[in-house]
C-alpha cells in the first residue's frame, strides 16, 4: 500500500448532457498512465484510492462519474432534475466519458483497474474499447446479473447479515415488506422486489423520504462489505447515501442498461483476451459473491486470478490489498 498521492493536476471536464466529471491526476506526470474506475456507481473515487498505484511509476487518474463525488450536478441535490440527469446516466454514457477524458489528457493507452461496479464497467469499456488498455485489475467481481442482484437485494445475503437486514428493510411500507419468517433468499420472478420498492423511495418527491431511504440502502452495503464487521456503518452520511443509493438503484433497476449476461459473452471477452489482466477476489465476499469472479475466470483462463482465502469485499482488507498492489507493482515494469 502506497501514501496517498496529492494531485498535481484537477479539473472538471464537459463531457456533454449538462454535466462535468471531475478529475485528479496524481503521481508521476511522465509514468505509466493508469485510471481508477470506481465502485457504486455512485461511490465517487476518493484521494485514498491513489493508495495501489506506486506514484514514483504511474500517472494516476481518478475521476467521478456522472452524478456523484466532485462531479456536477450532483444527483443528491434538492433542486437537481432527476429525471433528466438519469436519462442522460447509463453505462453508455460512462464509457463514452472515459474515452472523452482519456482523449481529453492525451494519453494514447493506459492501464485501467476497477473494483465492484468498477470491474463492471472497467470490463465493460475495454470491451468496448480494447485498444487503448494496456492491462485490467479487476477486484470484487460484479457482473451486474439479475441473479447476483437479487441474491444480495432481495433475500439471500440476509442469511448472514440477518440484524443488517431489518435495518435495510425498515423503510419500505409494511404491507411490502417480505414476512419476517420469510428471508429465503426469493428473486422478482417471486414477486418480491426490493429493488422495485426503493426506487420509488428513492426517487419520491419528498426529499426526507428519499433521503431516509438513501441511508438505509447505502448502510447496508457498508455494513456487508467488510469480513469484519465495522462498529460504526460505513456510507451513513446522508448526501453521500442519497447520491449513492440513486444512482445504484437506477442502475440496478434498469439492469444496467444491458442485456443480462453480457460481460461474459464469448465474442466479448473475445475482444479483451489478449489483454494482461488480474482477477482479485474475496472469498467471503458478500456483496459481490466470488461465483462471478470464478465464472469469468472460467470464461478467461488467461487473465490471473487470485483468491483471497480471507478477505470480504472490501479493497484495503489486507489480502484484497496486498494482491491488488502486487498486480499494479508487476505491470509498472512492463
Amino acid at each position: 500500500m502506497y501514501e496517498e498521492s496529492l494531485p498535481y493536476e484537477e479539473g472538471h471536464l464537459d463531457v456533454g448532457d449538462g454535466q462535468h466529471i471531475y478529475y485528479a491526476l496524481s503521481g508521476n506526470p511522465d509514468g505509466k498512465p493508469a485510471v481508477f474506475v470506481h465502485g457504486g456507481p455512485g461511490g465517487g473515487a476518493p484521494l485514498a484510492d491513489t493508495c495501489f498505484f506506486d506514484p514514483k511509476k504511474y500517472k494516476i487518474i481518478r475521476f467521478d462519474q456522472r452524478g456523484c463525488g466532485n462531479s456536477t450536478p450532483k444527483i443528491s441535490a434538492r433542486d437537481v432534475d432527476l429525471e433528466a440527469n438519469l436519462k442522460v446516466n447509463t453505462t453508455q454514457h460512462l464509457i463514452a466519458d472515459i474515452e472523452k477524458l482519456r482523449e481529453y489528457l492525451g494519453i494514447d493507452r493506459w492501464l485501467v483497474f476497477g473494483g465492484s461496479w468498477g470491474s463492471t464497467l472497467s470490463l465493460a469499456y475495454a470491451e468496448a474499447h480494447p485498444e487503448p488498455v494496456t492491462e485490467l485489475v479487476l477486484r470484487g467481481i460484479f457482473l451486474l446479473r439479475r441473479t447476483e442482484l437479487d441474491f444480495y437485494y432481495n433475500g439471500g445475503a440476509a442469511h448472514l447479515f440477518p440484524d443488517k437486514w431489518e435495518s435495510y428493510l425498515e423503510p419500505i411500507p409494511e404491507d411490502k415488506k417480505p414476512p419476517q419468517d420469510d428471508i429465503h433468499g426469493r428473486t422478482h420472478l417471486d414477486g418480491v422486489d426490493l429493488i422495485a420498492e426503493y426506487h420509488q423511495l428513492l426517487m419520491s418527491d419528498d426529499y426526507e423520504t428519499a433521503l431516509r431511504a438513501g441511508v438505509a440502502w447505502s448502510t447496508w452495503e457498508g455494513a456487508t462489505s467488510h469480513l469484519l464487521v465495522p462498529e460504526e456503518p460505513d456510507y451513513a452520511e446522508p448526501e453521500f447515501a442519497l447520491t449513492f443509493a440513486r444512482i445504484e438503484n437506477h442502475y440496478f433497476y434498469n439492469g444496467a442498461f444491458m442485456e443480462d449476461g453480457e460481460l461474459l459473452k464469448k465474442e466479448n471477452i473475445d475482444k479483451i483476451r489478449h489483454i494482461p489482466a488480474t482477477i482479485v477476489q474475496g472469498r467471503y465476499d458478500v456483496v459481490c459473491p466470488a461465483i462471478s469472479a470464478w465464472q469469468l475466470h472460467q470464461a478467461w483462463p488467461e487473465a490471473d486470478f487470485h483468491l483471497s482465502p480471507a478477505a470480504g469485499h472490501a479493497s484495503r482488507e489486507e489480502q484484497n490489498l496486498a494482491a491488488l498492489v502486487a498486480a499494479t507493482d508487476a505491470y509498472a515494469e512492463r
